[in-house]
């Protein structure tokens, strides 16, 4: 099997389980989608997202473009290959526990006139954001399977709007919501890695 076709397999599965299924038993158990990016939503939350999803776009299209030989890979993945397919499985696995530990509180943006419960257990015990984290993990993983500019440019506009996502959205949104006890979780945890990004 080549690593455009590992890719790409692990794209959908990645597509199907964490979007996908998701969604279906978000709505199964609440009465809702959990899709909050159509709402009333502003202007940067709107751009965040368009370029989250850009980048996703970009990673899902990287591994068909290099097979068909559009596009040459940057490097021999050799190594790499491995590497990535394990820091992508890996990645998919921190999102599915994250979306787990979140339950009925799990969103796919924010609405502000919602309040859901702050959760700090399990891997928010480490990382305030780690769903973000391991879709980040996922497609560094695939930008090591088929490493070509699309896949390397995807991952740096999903990175780039999961930064303005998280400090200029949820953020702001989560100190209005909870106050004193989400500046208290914020201090002792980092925002996509442990330790880093702790709030003053």
């Amino acid at each position: 099997m080549t690593s455009e076709v590992l890719a790409l397999i692990l794209q959908c599965t990645f597509l199907l389980t964490a979007l996908v299924l998701r969604t279906l038993l978000h709505y199964a158990r609440t009465g809702t989608t959990g899709l909050r990016v159509l709402s009333k939503s502003s202007l940067v939350q709107r751009m965040s997202v368009a370029l989250l999803v850009a980048g996703g776009a970009a990673s899902l299209a990287a591994a068909p473009v290099q097979g068909r030989g559009d596009m040459t890979p940057l490097f021999e993945s050799g190594i790499t290959l491995y590497v990535g397919l394990c820091v992508a499985v890996a990645g998919i696995v921190l999102v599915l526990v994250a979306q787990e530990y979140m339950r009925d509180s799990w969103r796919i943006g924010v609405d502000t006139r919602e309040r859901t419960t702050l959760i700090s257990t399990g891997p928010f015990r480490y990382v305030r954001n780690p769903i973000f984290s391991g879709m980040l993990m996922f497609w560094a993983g695939i930008a090591l399977m088929v490493p070509n500019v699309l896949a390397i440019g995807g991952l740096l506009m999903a990175f780039v709007g999961i930064e303005g996502h998280v400090r200029h959205v949820e953020e702001p949104y989560l100190l209005r919501t909870h106050g004193a006890e989400y500046r208290r979780y914020a201090a002792r945890t980092g925002r996509l890695l442990p330790g880093i990004g702790r709030l003053k």
